[in-house]
């Protein structure tokens, strides 16, 4: 053991014992080098869906904060970006949340502001107060200046009004591993089951956390239990829930449940006393990032770069903010952008690059950046065009495409020119069905088909091998790319 503390000390890591135990005599241990900059701070991706008022955005706020939940809902407001969600206490939009690690695996916080004039002047103090809510010490640049590993959570919005939008966070955002968030008193109803089926169809692993767990009823607990374990290992899943009851079980299934998918680890979580919160932080500070992945992010490729959000920053112009899918990129580098609505790709330049809003010099695939384009207008830039570099063969759009798809579900028959809202990495657009490959021109639920697509609206950047959901109210088909057409 001595041994391995000053190996980790000559070359600048540093040994963390996460568990021991005496009979039989063992130990894990964290050994983690600090990275050079925020450049190469490794980061995980993990998006959290559930039902409405399943407690993902408070649990985040304590997860994140350090701080617990006084069980009316305090530890979400700093969550909010829109007023009318502090009003109703629910999340519209996809809202992004990180929590960094230190190298000896410990949790960095934001400590709050307290005692500004805004926390004292009248609210109550076990209340929540927007004012001060969101002005914190510690900005996400110097948390991941600190962190040596920083977990990026997609907040996504639990109301079926909002489904659209969470299938645009789930597809475009490209997730380590989904957390699904289950409220112990409810059970998983509503949009549970939905997102569930869509982080299977996109074949993310999934995580199971139960809340609420204080002030559940045990009896009420122990169904919503068995619900959890019976939904996972029925035949649409084919998962083994496996709950998580120590820190050794945790340690482990964070370096197991990637791998083999047939795996679920389930979390018993409360916010207001903060039961398994402990294991639960172990667990996330150990997941497996797939930024160094070369299959999925390769490295030596072409630069392709998907835009998923858009601003106009005053002084800096035009920022976009989305994942590098291969190669590098660097500030200053001549790049194009595009599809526009003619299917043209057009020049520009990166100004600056920014990760977790610290300024870096490059990125490489895997990495989520923001980049500052030069001389380019803020209307001319959408969610789901792509950056991609200089070459002799200018890139190709396309407006038709031919698919390998299976209807999950369909309420009577799909037909040609049926049309619907199509998912694919960042690009969210409408399509229609011009063929497919069924003899009697007809699709029910469980048929699969080689369909061929057409974009409505305009042409798209898109690849063979991409995966692709497509619904319409009730409505939704699931497959990949297999053609572009002419």
């Amino acid at each position: 053991m001595e041994r391995l503390v000053a190996v980790a000390e000559e070359i600048g890591g540093h040994n963390t014992t996460l568990f021991t135990h005496e009979n039989p005599p063992r130990s894990i241990h964290l050994l983690r080098l600090p990275p050079n900059g925020v450049e190469d701070t490794i980061e995980v991706r993990v998006a959290v869906v559930g039902n409405v008022d399943s407690g993902k955005s408070t649990t985040l706020g304590v997860v994140t904060r350090g701080a617990l939940d006084d069980g009316r809902g305090k530890a979400r407001v700093g969550l909010f970006r829109h007023k009318h969600e502090i009003e109703t206490g629910r999340t519209s939009s996809v809202g992004m949340e990180i929590l960094g690690f230190s190298p000896d695996g410990r949790p960095i916080y934001p400590a709050y502001h307290v005692g500004t004039a805004e926390a004292v002047s009248g609210y109550d103090k076990t209340a929540f107060a927007p004012a001060t809510a969101r002005r914190e010490k510690l900005g996400w640049d110097e948390i991941s200046m600190q962190a040596s590993r920083v977990v990026s959570f997609i907040d996504l919005a639990g109301h079926e009004r909002y489904l659209k939008t969470s299938l645009f966070g789930l597809t475009s955002g490209a997730p380590d591993c989904v957390l699904l968030m289950v409220g112990g008193n409810a059970g998983m109803i509503g949009m549970s089951k939905e997102h569930l089926a869509v982080a299977l169809a996109l074949s993310v692993p999934v995580v199971v956390a139960i809340t609420k767990i204080d002030m559940t009823p045990e009896n009420v607990l122990a169904e919503t239990k068995k619900q959890v374990q019976k939904i996972l290992r029925s035949p649409g899943c084919r998962k083994t829930p496996v709950f998580v009851r120590n820190l050794e079980t945790a340690v482990q299934l964070s370096q197991t449940f990637t791998k083999d998918r047939s795996v679920c680890p389930v979390f018993l979580l409360s916010n207001v006393t903060g039961d398994g919160l402990e294991m639960f932080r172990t667990f996330l500070n150990l997941i497996p990032s797939s930024e160094g992945d070369q299959d999925k992010y390769p490295v030596d490729q072409p630069l392709e770069y998907a835009i998923t959000e858009v601003w106009s920053v005053p002084h800096v112009g035009t920022v976009v903010n989305g994942l590098l899918a291969s190669g590098r990129i660097k500030a200053g580098d001549p790049v194009l952008y595009g599809p526009d609505s003619t299917g043209a790709f057009l020049p520009t330049v990166v100004k600056s690059i920014h990760r977790k809003r610290a300024e870096v010099k490059s990125a490489e695939a895997g990495q989520t950046v923001s980049l500052a384009l030069k001389r380019v207008r803020r209307a001319g830039v959408r969610k789901g065009m792509v950056i991609l570099q200089k070459s002799e063969t200018p890139p190709q759009a396309s407006r038709r495409f031919e698919g390998q798809v299976l209807i999950l579900y369909h309420n009577s028959t799909l037909q040609r020119n049926y049309q619907a809202m199509l998912h694919c990495g960042a690009v969210r657009q409408t399509v229609r069905i011009l063929s497919m490959d069924n003899p009697q021109g007809i699709l029910r639920t469980g048929d699969r088909a080689t369909v061929e697509f057409e974009f409505l609206t305009q042409p798209e950047f898109i690849k063979p091998g991409m995966k692709l959901l497509f619904r319409e109210g009730k409505t939704k088909g699931l497959g990949v790319i297999t053609k572009l057409l002419p």
